[in-house]
């Protein structure tokens, strides 16, 4: 009973991960921050559907659709459909009309629906096609490098690109690491000194806005009424 969420990581500079759910006997969930966007199948009782779901700046709550079994593809940061720049998706997202089991639509063309393991081959097609597109100095960036373009120029490009300034992409994903950190037994104080943050106080912070979860609770109870959404280590 929940929702029940597996995936995998991804080696593609297009995709973070692939996964897949179910959903049964729950209707709401804790919607995490998140910096990336995915693309969105899901098939319940009332048919298939297809959207894009944008990153999320802060913790929400949101609703489950009963019964259903969902598969979703995570982009890398610093992807981006041509037809719809991220900063227009985040804390939102766009439903995809006429979705069917076979097919749906993306920028004037009818695609096949992808599988858990053609995601990588799915993504390469849309690059290939122009709908997709990547700025790799997002990567360069986030890994601590430094870019041949003015930091002012590296800054604009990066939050054209996610929708987000590097500073706030980095605190949503320093939260993200230290709550799959806490759900795999580590104690806060050694999340504090791993991760970076000044003290318990400021990684209790973090999480509060960004999980939706106190550190004691993500260790005592990684199963709770109202489940969390994917949560990985990016």
């Amino acid at each position: 009973m929940g929702l029940e969420i597996e995936g995998r990581a991804s080696d593609s500079p297009y995709v973070s991960y692939v996964w897949r759910s179910r959903s049964e006997g729950v209707d709401r969930m804790t919607a995490v921050a998140t910096t990336r966007w995915d693309l969105v199948f899901w098939e319940g009782r009332d048919g298939f559907h297809a959207a894009v779901a944008g990153p999320e700046t802060r913790v929400s709550t949101a609703p489950v659709p009963e019964e259903a079994a969902f598969f979703g593809i995570t982009f890398a940061l610093g992807t981006a459909l041509t037809q719809l720049p991220v900063p227009r998706l985040v804390d939102g997202g766009l439903e995809i009309p006429d979705a069917t089991r076979r097919s749906f639509w993306l920028k004037g063309s009818h695609w096949p629906v992808p599988g858990p393991d053609d995601a990588e081959a799915f993504a390469d097609r849309l690059v290939r096609a122009g709908v997709l597109v990547r700025d790799p100095l997002v990567a360069e960036v986030m890994r601590g490098g430094t870019p041949d373009v003015s930091p002012r120029t590296a800054q604009r490009r990066f939050r054209s690109a996610t929708g987000f300034t590097h500073g706030a992409a980095r605190q949503i994903e320093r939260a993200r690491h230290a709550a799959v950190l806490l759900l795999g037994g580590a104690t806060a104080e050694d999340v504090v000194h791993r991760l970076g943050y000044y003290d318990e106080p400021h990684l209790a912070h973090a999480l509060t806005r960004f999980i939706g979860r106190t550190a004691g609770r993500l260790r005592s109870d990684p199963r709770p009424a109202q489940p969390l959404s994917l949560l990985y280590k990016t």
